[in-house]
C-alpha cells in the first residue's frame, strides 16, 4: 500500500497497444524476465544535491533533473517569483526486490533562505511493502497575506527516511520543478466549497480495450473513460494517465483476474494497490486489497469536481484537485503474488473509468495554464481518445508538423509548375498567331 501523510518517439500506433521498451532492465526473481525500468523524462538534466544549503545546486523552474538519494537530506537551491505557485516533485525509484519497511518515508519540503517551511509542508509518502516507485511534492502555494511570497532564494529538501533493515542504497530520484501562474485579480476564489457531490462511481461494463500502461509518469498510457485491458506480474507497476478539465470528476476501479498457482494456498495482503496522482504529481488517493490469486478489485472514491479553490480544503482528498490537466494512475500487484504465483505470466488486469461533469473554465490565468504544463485541450483529449503516451503524442504532432510542410511545399510547387505550365501555352498561342494573317 502507498500511504500519504500531509503535513501538509517516429509516430504512435494505431491503438496505442504497445508499451515503450527501454534498453535495461531489472528481473524481479530468479529465472523471471526482467520488468522495464522507470523512463526518465527525455529532458533531466543530472544533477547531485548537497546536505548543506551553502552548496546546494539551483533548479530552474520548469526543469527536470535526475539524481540518487540514500537515507538522509538532500538539498537544492530555487530562484522563485512573488507571482506564482511552484510545485516541487520527487519521484523516487528503489530497484525491484529492495527492502522496504511500511514506515520507510519520501519527505519533500519547499523553505525559506532562513530555514522556515512554507505553509502546507512538507509533503509525504510511505512505502507499503513494495519497493515500488513513489512520489512526494513541496510546494510554495501563491495565496495572499501568507508566508513565502516574496521573490528570492528558497530551498528544496528531500528527506529519505529508512528503517534499520531496509534497503540503504542511494536510489534514482527524478526532481520536477512546475509553475503555476498566478490567476488576475478577482477571477479565482479564495475559500474552500463547503460541500462537494461525493459519491460511488458509476463504472462502465463495456467491452474492455487494450491498452499497455506505461512504466512512470514520463510513458503512462493515456486513458478516457470506458473499460481498458492490460497484465500485471508481481512487483510491476503501469502507468496510465486522464485529462480532467475544470469541473470533471474521475472514477477508478480495477480488477486482477486468476493467476497460476504454483501453491494450493497463498495470500498477498497488498496484492493490488491503486493510486491516483495529481497533475503536479501529488497524491489524491491509494487503495490496496489483498490477493489470494483467484480474483480481486479495488474501487476509488470518485473525486471531486477538479476547482481552483479545492487548494484551500480541509479534506485529504479533495486539496490536491487543485488544477485541470492530465491525472495519473498507478497500478501495482504486490511482489508477494511471486510466492505463489508463475510470476513470469502476467495476470489480466482490467480497469474502469468514469469521467463525468461538462468542461467548464477555470480562473483567468495572467500567463498561459497550458505553456506552464497544466490544462486540458483538444490534443490531450485526442491523445487520450487514440490512448497515446506523451512521447507519442509530441512524435505524432511532429508527424502531422512535417506532413502539412510538405503538403505546402507540394501546393507551392505545383501551383509554380501550372503557372509555368499556362504561361507556355499562352506563348505558344501568341506564337502560333503571329504567322497568320488576317
Amino acid at each position: 500500500m502507498v500511504r500519504v501523510r500531509k503535513t501538509v518517439l517516429a509516430g504512435a500506433t494505431a491503438l496505442g497497444v504497445l508499451a515503450w521498451l527501454p534498453g535495461a532492465a531489472y528481473a524481479v526473481g530468479p529465472g523471471s524476465p526482467p520488468l522495464p525500468e522507470y523512463r526518465v523524462a527525455d529532458d533531466a538534466t543530472p544533477i547531485a544535491g548537497k546536505p548543506s544549503t551553502a552548496d546546494a545546486p539551483l533548479l530552474d523552474v520548469g526543469a527536470v533533473y535526475e539524481d540518487t538519494l540514500a537515507p538522509g537530506e538532500r538539498l537544492y537551491r530555487l530562484g522563485l517569483d512573488s507571482a506564482s505557485t511552484v510545485y516541487v516533485s520527487a519521484v523516487l525509484r528503489p530497484p525491484a526486490g529492495a527492502k522496504v519497511a511500511y514506515g520507510d518515508d519520501l519527505e519533500v519540503e519547499v523553505m525559506t533562505a532562513g530555514g522556515k517551511a512554507c505553509p502546507s509542508n512538507p509533503g509525504r509518502i510511505s512505502f507499503g511493502y513494495d519497493a515500488v516507485p513513489v512520489a512526494a511534492v513541496g510546494s510554495r502555494r501563491l495565496e495572499e497575506d501568507a508566508e513565502c511570497q516574496a521573490g528570492g532564494t528558497y530551498y528544496a529538501k528531500l528527506t529519505r527516511t529508512a528503517a534499520k533493515d531496509s534497503d540503504r542504497a542511494a536510489w534514482p530520484v527524478e526532481i520536477r520543478i512546475q509553475r503555476e501562474p498566478a490567476p488576475a485579480a478577482g477571477t479565482a476564489p479564495s475559500t474552500a466549497a463547503s460541500v462537494w457531490p461525493s459519491a460511488s462511481p458509476t463504472l462502465p461494463g463495456t467491452d474492455p480495450v487494450a491498452r499497455t500502461g506505461g512504466t512512470g509518469f514520463n510513458d503512462a498510457r493515456a486513458l478516457d473513460s470506458g473499460v481498458w485491458r492490460d497484465d500485471l506480474r508481481p512487483g510491476q507497476t503501469r502507468f496510465y494517465r486522464v485529462p480532467l478539465d475544470w469541473g470533471q470528476q474521475l472514477g477508478v476501479g480495477a480488477e486482477i483476474a486468476a493467476a497460476r498457482m504454483t501453491k494450493q494456498y497463498g495470500s498477498a495482503s497488498n496484492g493490488l494497490t491503486v493510486s491516483l496522482y495529481t497533475p503536479y504529481r501529488g497524491l489524491v488517493d491509494s487503495k490496496d486489497t489483498s490477493y489470494d490469486g483467484k480474483q480481486a478489485a479495488v474501487t476509488l472514491p470518485k473525486t471531486a469536481p477538479v476547482a481552483y479553490e479545492n487548494r484551500f480544503a480541509d479534506d485529504t482528498e479533495q486539496k490536491p484537485v487543485r488544477l485541470a490537466g492530465w491525472y495519473y494512475l498507478a497500478v501495482t500487484m504486490g511482489g508477494k503474488v511471486g510466492e505463489f504465483t508463475e510470476d513470469a505470466t502476467p495476470v489480466p488486469l482490467t480497469l474502469r473509468l468514469e469521467v463525468t461533469g461538462t468542461p467548464g473554465s477555470g480562473p483567468g490565468y495572467k500567463e498561459s495554464l497550458t505553456a506552464a504544463g497544466f490544462g486540458v485541450g483538444g490534443a490531450d483529449r485526442a491523445a487520450a481518445k487514440k490512448g497515446l503516451t506523451a512521447p507519442e503524442a509530441v512524435a505524432a504532432e511532429d508527424d502531422r508538423s512535417v506532413m502539412r510542410i510538405v503538403a505546402g511545399a507540394g501546393f507551392g510547387t505545383g501551383t509554380v509548375l501550372l503557372l509555368g505550365l499556362g504561361a507556355w501555352l499562352l506563348l505558344a498561342r501568341r506564337g502560333g498567331g503571329g504567322g497568320r494573317t488576317a
